[in-house]
């Protein structure tokens, strides 16, 4: 095979196995191998490289950034498994209740929460489609209304810190996770405040889709209502507050404010009674299931990612995105839309070991600042999450949504997001200051 031709076709037959629905760490890696043995049978492939494979695997299990992801998963497995998440929302519909549409608000308000305490996408969407869809439909709520809401805000995961994927995207595109988490904060707020003012849009000219609670539906007195709230809301905003500050003020690194909240998460759970076998258990096999698929993608990536290069892959991937039509903006833009459609078939995290390792030499070539560029790629797989007939919000919604309700509806319901979605993503783009909070001249 031609030596030019080796790299783009490795490329290609690794797309293939992974849109197959072969598992993405074992397609990366097969493709590696074979390859390799391609390359050295024809001459293009020193097989002295592979023996960097071996270390390149233990500077991954010696990395400190990555080693945070376990800790912050199960920070957000705790809260969910011993239904502290389940208590926020119930407390906050109460609390906005009386107001036309404030379930929805509550659950926009606990999305937010959700995603800087757990930062998983799948859990926050299941959690709320499990908890709050049922009490939404029963008080008259459109199941539009409620299947965006909740979709929309499960995906805040993505964006609001200390997500786990802001801190795979830190890691590989080589930035500081806190300038990551510090990037990632008014973009993600800005858009959890859109979802809200679109809740009360719906909710002012169509009452009739996002009524008030009935009052026999909520508390009779203000005072177990604000106790409620004192007590429901405030430890887990104070375990928040106290990892991200911990970052973005430098006193602890991610893995340390990761750890700190793994143990406030239990801490919890235990004060609330709700630290039993059952819900330990289970948090530590979500979180273990979700860290060995993260372990596994990274040696198949760094597999594929030494071969492919050996092959002179990278060096056709940097001329093809350094010389495409306009520069920088050429590359964002295509990145966006590969990542955009990417979105719709695989997960985050094989996106960001598959694609960026690629990507990342060409946009420092270019002079792209990487801390916006990784905020515009999450904002941009949020939005992917959300979009018919793919996104992958829409699948957890509808695992969970009750028969009666059609898929139709929740693929209308995302319509409104997509486009708020898409409004804050211009903006981000038009005004770099918003991550960089560099706003003057």
């Amino acid at each position: 095979m031609n030596e030019d031709l080796l790299g783009p076709v490795m490329f290609a037959v690794a797309l293939v196995l992974i849109f197959s629905g072969y598992p993405v760490a074992f397609s990366l890696a097969g493709t590696a191998l074979v390859f390799a043995g391609i390359g050295v049978a024809s001459g293009i492939f020193e097989p002295a490289l592979l023996y960097a494979f071996p270390e390149r695997v233990f500077g991954i299990m010696g990395n400190q950034v990555l080693l945070a992801v376990p800790f912050f998963i199960f920070m957000g497995t705790v809260l969910e498994k011993s239904r502290l998440a389940e208590d926020l929302l119930t407390t906050l519909g109460a609390l906005f209740g009386s107001l036309r549409g404030g379930l929805a608000l509550a659950v926009v308000f606990v999305g937010t929460l959700l995603a800087a305490a757990t930062g998983v996408v799948g859990a926050s969407v299941v959690a709320m489609g499990l908890i709050s869809l049922p009490v939404m439909r029963r008080f008259g709520f459109s199941d539009e209304l409620s299947a965006g809401v909740i979709c929309a805000s499960g995906t805040l995961g993505q964006i609001i810190p200390p997500s786990v994927v802001l801190i795979v995207l830190a890691d590989q595109l080589a930035v500081s996770v806190g300038d990551l988490f510090v990037g990632a904060l008014v973009p993600g707020l800005m858009l959890a405040g859109m979802y809200a003012a679109w809740v009360v849009v719906v909710a002012v000219t169509r009452p009739q889709a996002a009524p008030a609670l009935p009052a026999e539906a909520r508390p009779d007195g203000a005072g177990a209502l604000a106790r409620a709230v004192v007590l429901v809301m405030i430890p887990p905003l104070v375990l928040i507050l106290l990892v991200l500050g911990s970052i973005f003020a430098g006193i602890a690194t991610p893995t340390e404010a990761g750890a700190l909240g793994a143990v406030g998460a239990m801490v919890l759970a235990a004060l609330n009674r709700r630290l039993d076998r059952a819900a330990l258990t289970g948090a530590l096999d979500e979180a273990t299931r979700l860290t060995a698929m993260v372990v596994f993608l990274l040696i198949g990536s760094t597999l594929f990612s030494l071969v492919f290069r050996g092959l002179y892959g990278d060096v056709w991937i940097e001329d093809l995105l350094t010389n495409l039509p306009g520069g920088a903006v050429g590359l964002l833009v295509i990145t966006n839309l590969v990542v955009f459609v990417l979105g719709f078939f695989i997960d985050f995290f094989e996106i960001a070991f598959i694609i960026l390792p690629m990507v990342v030499p060409a946009a420092r070539i270019l002079h792209v600042d990487l801390v916006w560029f990784g905020v515009l790629l999450g904002m941009n797989l949020q939005t992917s999450f959300l979009t018919p007939p793919f996104g992958f919000s829409l699948f957890y919604l509808r695992g969970v949504a009750p028969e009666d309700m059609t898929t139709t509806s929740i693929y209308r319901g995302v319509v409104p997001f997509i486009g708020i979605q898409l409004v804050a993503l211009a903006l981000v783009w038009t005004f770099p200051g918003l991550v960089t909070w560099q706003l003057g001249p």
